[in-house]
């Protein structure tokens, strides 16, 4: 119950408010398929999940650890050197 009352921001209520409207012109029209796009819209805006809300299609933040600062002010770089064993192929163009 404390998710549906608290969290409300403009995306949410205009979700809520096109639910709404979606349904009743839905019901005045006798259609079904537009009912259910509005209940579906009236779902994410009451259960507050969706796309449009915060942190709703967001990337995750990088778990990389802060530069090492030399004594000199510049950055130590990290990095991984991958080796592949393999020769390269060639292709002939005939």
């Amino acid at each position: 119950m404390k998710r549906i009352l608290q969290g409300w921001h403009f995306m949410r209520v205009l979700r809520l408010a096109l639910g709404i409207i979606i349904i009743w012109q839905a019901i005045a029209m006798k259609e079904w398929a537009p009912g259910i796009a509005g209940g579906f819209l009236l779902l994410l805006a009451l259960a507050n999940i969706g796309c449009c809300g915060p942190y709703g299609c967001s990337v995750p933040r990088r778990t990389r650890k802060a530069p090492v600062k030399t004594k000199d002010g510049t950055e130590d770089v990290l990095f991984e050197e991958i080796k592949n064993n393999e020769p390269l192929k060639t292709i002939n163009h005939e």
